[in-house]
């Protein structure tokens, strides 16, 4: 609900999680690959470490929102880990309101939280390696009602020491800039009626005196998903 004229004009930035370096999107993706504090963090320190770690092949994701991409994550995710696990990830940071079902499109085919068998829906314990690949890109729905969609792609698949399934966040957008419709100043509450025409964005003092009152209001929060349902960050 949230429209793309509301949002900060220009490119999106982010914060590399190593070395707190701000890159647009497409910059910060070069970057990641030489960044000499990523790499220190990534290498094996001693050698009860070594025995633990193996090298397997690690996918490195960008999502971002479908029809918000200022909202933006560069991720890590190992190739054994599984769509449930992403699934998982992406709803602890983006996404987990009330329970909603979710589901992933690859390729044509439909992993579902919940699958109809019917429809030709697969579950979501499937291994990422086994489904995808390089530069492949793919999408993600959370809540099929309110439904937030996400566009993800595989930038690169290497291989790397690995010590378990964990998801991590290399870099991720940091929040728009948005301005209260009244006065002007940054936004920080959001009525769930009126921003569907794209007046619901007030400070903490205008979102005060909102004829639709309280219980209409959610926090603005950096997340593709901010104003909808019941989604507090």
């Amino acid at each position: 609900p949230l429209k793309d004229d509301k949002m900060a004009t220009g490119s999106s930035i982010g914060k590399c999680n190593f070395c707190n370096a701000t890159f647009s999107k497409k910059a910060m993706t070069k970057h990641l690959e030489s960044c000499v504090q990523r790499k220190e963090a990534g290498e094996v320190s001693s050698a009860s470490d070594k025995e633990k770690s193996k090298k397997m092949d690690v996918f490195h994701l960008v999502v971002e929102g479908r029809d918000l991409p200022d909202y933006w994550m560069l991720l890590s995710a190992p190739a054994h880990a599984t769509l449930k696990d992403l699934d998982n990830f992406l709803r602890g940071i983006w996404l987990e309101c009330c329970g909603h079902l979710s589901a992933f499109t690859i390729e044509g085919t439909r992993y579902s939280s919940y699958p109809e068998r019917e429809y030709d829906e697969r579950g979501m314990k499937v291994v990422m390696g086994d489904v995808l690949d390089a530069r492949m890109k793919f999408c993600h729905e959370y809540d099929f009602g309110s439904t937030t969609e996400l566009t993800l792609k595989v930038v690169s698949k290497n291989e790397s020491e690995v010590k378990d399934k964990s998801i991590r966040i290399l870099a991720r957008n940091e929040a728009p800039s948005i301005g209260c419709v009244k006065c002007g100043k940054p936004a920080t509450q959001i009525c769930t009626e009126c921003v569907y025409t794209g007046e619901g964005l007030f400070c903490d003092e205008c979102a005060g005196g909102h004829e639709c009152g309280e219980e209409m209001i959610l926090p603005v929060v950096n997340s593709p998903r901010v104003g909808v349902c019941g989604y507090t960050g």
